[in-house]
């Protein structure tokens, strides 16, 4: 057989990696897309949406009124707004629908996969450097989890593209070696990435010391700050009109979203050990029995959050084990939550323990639109048990990747620090693999990293044989 062939294909491979692997990550979504449209359709005003419903409303409320607000014509700040503004775009040119959406998240998708490439090639200055952003990609082209996700409609696929460009444009920023117009640049686009970024899940803030601490590795503290100062200019000027028009509804703060309270609260009340140990999301929590009635959703969430900071105070013994709950469940290699209310079912707290019970008159369970997750369900079937091998497997391959390329730290910690601060957002709030899910392909850069080593310590093997 004559080698020449072959030899030009490992060639034409090797020099177009990263398209390659986008073609394989359009390829699985789309055909995902279309092989299970009783998951993903929806039509109709009353369309059951798997996802958001409440990002679907806001969208179609912003092209009919032009006002933010679930309410037509009522202004609100509920949830964080960029989403809902970035949907009703899609509406409006590809009209609203399932393949619209989906067509916008793989778009975003494959932004984002060729970001992780390039970070993974910028933080490892080496030969092999493309060989492991290509393999990061390719995990997250065919991460499972992460495909089914993005596709439904939810704000994951925009939240992993900010995230990532953010990211970049902090390795960038920190390889230039002056702070010259070029570096401003890139200082001015990361704030407004950031700002972007929070704007769709307020979620960056631990990360931004840590971010900084990256820097003062390389660089003094007067270059840090020169570079850092913009990019927190910049963010918090893309904030501001939205933190005003809170404070013009409401008559005061709110820190993006109105539901930071009651994620706060559902992390903390007694409930919330019971539940996750049962296997279940720690949203199905029922709101403490003194919490005043109000339609003033401002009002509420304060009420909320004040009644999860009552409950660690006047519980601080509960504290350890509710954090290493939150830890378990929240880096757990199954999907969590293990197990989904149907509609008509309801948790009830009984000497400590949840106690599952039928109420014909419960509303607060699972509808059609989550059918998907029902036990009998193709994904309990077969789902989890691939997750498990898929992302179980890469998460032991990063933790040996992560121990291989530790003479790197002051490069690769950035990636650390990333888990480190989403990790501790959640074990405040509350955990699950759904809100993990967006930082795993960065984790998946140490896999790559674990799987490039391994082949060069084989050939150097197989090189030393005779």
């Amino acid at each position: 057989m004559n080698p020449r062939p072959q030899r030009l294909m490992r060639h034409h491979l090797n020099r177009h990696k990263l398209a390659a692997v986008i073609a394989i990550a359009i390829a699985a979504r789309a055909a995902v897309l279309l092989a299970f449209p009783s998951v993903f359709a929806f039509s109709g005003d009353d369309a059951a949406i798997h996802g958001s419903a409440a990002y679907d409303e806001y969208a179609r409320n912003l092209l009919e009124t032009g006002v933010y607000g679930r309410e037509s014509g009522a202004p609100d700040s509920v949830l964080p707004p960029l989403y809902s503004y970035v949907l009703a775009f899609v509406y409006r040119l590809l009209g609203r629908g399932y393949i619209a959406v989906g067509l916008a998240h793989i778009f975003f998708d494959t932004l984002s996969i060729a970001l992780l490439h390039d970070i993974s090639r910028r933080l490892f200055r080496r030969q092999s450097s493309e060989w492991i952003g290509a393999l990061a990609a390719l995990f997250f082209a065919l991460y499972p989890y992460l495909i089914f996700q993005n596709l439904t409609l939810s704000d994951t696929p925009l939240w992993i593209l900010l995230l990532h460009l953010f990211l970049w444009l902090m390795i960038l920023l920190r390889e230039r070696e002056a702070f010259d117009r070029r570096a401003i640049g890139i200082a001015l686009a990361a704030g407004l990435a950031l700002g972007m970024a929070t704007l769709t899940r307020a979620l960056l803030l631990p990360l931004l010391p840590l971010v900084a601490l990256w820097f003062l590795f390389q660089l003094g503290w007067r270059q840090t700050l020169r570079r850092l100062l913009p990019v927190a200019l910049i963010s918090t000027l893309a904030l501001l009109p939205w933190l005003m028009r809170g404070v013009q509804i409401y008559g005061g703060f709110v820190a993006v979203a109105l539901n930071s309270g009651e994620n706060f609260y559902q992390g903390s009340n007694p409930q919330t050990i019971p539940f996750f140990r049962a296997g279940y999301d720690a949203q199905w929590s029922s709101p403490p029995a003194d919490l005043p009635p109000t339609e003033n959703r401002y009002h509420r969430n304060n009420a909320l959050m004040d009644a999860g900071w009552r409950y660690l105070r006047e519980n601080p013994q509960r504290i350890p084990e509710l954090l290493l709950v939150k830890f378990q469940v929240y880096w757990n290699v199954q999907v969590m939550p293990l197990n989904n209310l149907r509609q008509g079912e309801r948790l009830r707290l009984e000497n400590g323990e949840a106690i599952l019970l039928v109420d014909e008159g419960s509303h607060i369970g699972i509808t059609a639109a989550n059918a998907a997750y029902q036990t009998n369900s193709l994904f309990n079937i077969i789902g989890r048990s691939v997750h498990i091998l898929y992302f179980g497997g890469l998460w032991l391959l990063a933790i040996v990747g992560a121990w291989l390329c530790r003479r790197e730290w002051q490069m690769v910690s950035l990636l650390v620090f990333v888990q480190l601060s989403q990790t501790a957002m959640y074990l405040i709030f509350h955990p699950s693999t759904r809100y993990r899910s967006p930082t795993d392909p960065l984790l998946f850069v140490f896999s790559a990293y674990a799987l490039v080593w391994g082949a060069a310590w084989w050939q150097s093997r197989q090189g030393s044989n005779p």
